[in-house]
C-alpha cells in the first residue's frame, strides 16, 4: 500500500472487487446451477454469493482499521480478528437465511461454501498487499 493511499479508498476499492468477485461467480454459475438443480435453485445461488460477499466485507473492516494512521492494534491481532468476523458473518447469515425457509438448502449452502473459498483469495490479497 502507497503512502498517499488512504485505508478508507483502499477498503472501498476491496468492496469493488469483493463485488465484481461474487458477480462473476453467479454469472459462472448460473447455467450449471439451472442444469443441474432446476430453475429453484437460482435465487439461493445469488442468496449464497451475496452471503460471501457480506461476509467478506465485515471481516475486511479490522484490516482496515488497523491501517490508520495511529492505529493501536498489532497487524497480527487484526489479521485474526478479520479471520473470525469473516467466519461468524458466514455462520450467523448462513443460519438465519437456511433457517428461513427462503431458499432450497443445498444450492444456498453449495454456494455459500463456494462463495467464501472465492472471497478468501481476495481477503488474503487485501490483508498482505492492500488494494
Amino acid at each position: 500500500m502507497s503512502a498517499d493511499r488512504s485505508p478508507a479508498a483502499g477498503y472501498l476499492r476491496f468492496l469493488a472487487w469483493a463485488v465484481a468477485v461474487g458477480a462473476a461467480l453467479v454469472l459462472l454459475g448460473y447455467a450449471p446451477t439451472r442444469r443441474l438443480a432446476g430453475e429453484d435453485a437460482l435465487p439461493a445461488m445469488i442468496a449464497g454469493c451475496v452471503i460471501g460477499v457480506l461476509a467478506s466485507a465485515v471481516g475486511a473492516v479490522p484490516v482496515a482499521l488497523g491501517r490508520r494512521p495511529g492505529a493501536r492494534t498489532d497487524p497480527r491481532q487484526g489479521m485474526l480478528i478479520s479471520m473470525a468476523a469473516r467466519l461468524a458473518a458466514v455462520l450467523i447469515l448462513g443460519l438465519a437465511v437456511g433457517l428461513a425457509g427462503w431458499f432450497e438448502i443445498r444450492p444456498l449452502l453449495f454456494w455459500i461454501g463456494l462463495s467464501y473459498v472465492a472471497q478468501l483469495a481476495l481477503d488474503v490479497w487485501y490483508v498482505v498487499r492492500g488494494f
